[in-house]
């Protein structure tokens, strides 16, 4: 992976991360095995398209995969994401440090 590429992935991750419903939303998920989008939905006092609209910033992120079951969508942490985002964070810090771009 590019330098260029890991710099877009980390800072997608970064704001994924530094919205506090998000943060709190990937915490549940990673607290059990799967978890379906109504069952979050319950637990925060945001309506269901909030939930939704930040799953899908979650997903894109690379933090959560979702499973379709009918019309249900369920979600569970991408093991390791969050442990490759700091490696890539510790790379990129690298490469400023060693006169890369910026």
């Amino acid at each position: 992976m590019s330098l260029e590429t890991r710099e877009t992935s980390a800072i997608r991750t970064a704001r994924a991360l530094s919205d506090p419903t998000r943060f709190r939303l990937l915490r549940a998920i990673a607290s059990r095995a799967e978890i379906s989008c109504a069952e979050l939905v319950a637990l925060f006092p945001v309506s269901q398209a909030t939930v939704s609209h930040h799953l899908k910033v979650l997903a894109e992120a690379g933090l959560v995969a979702v499973r379709l079951e009918g019309s249900f969508h369920y979600y569970r942490a991408i093991a390791g994401a969050l442990e490759a985002h700091g490696r890539d964070l510790r790379t990129l810090a690298g490469a400023r440090r060693r006169g890369g771009r910026r």
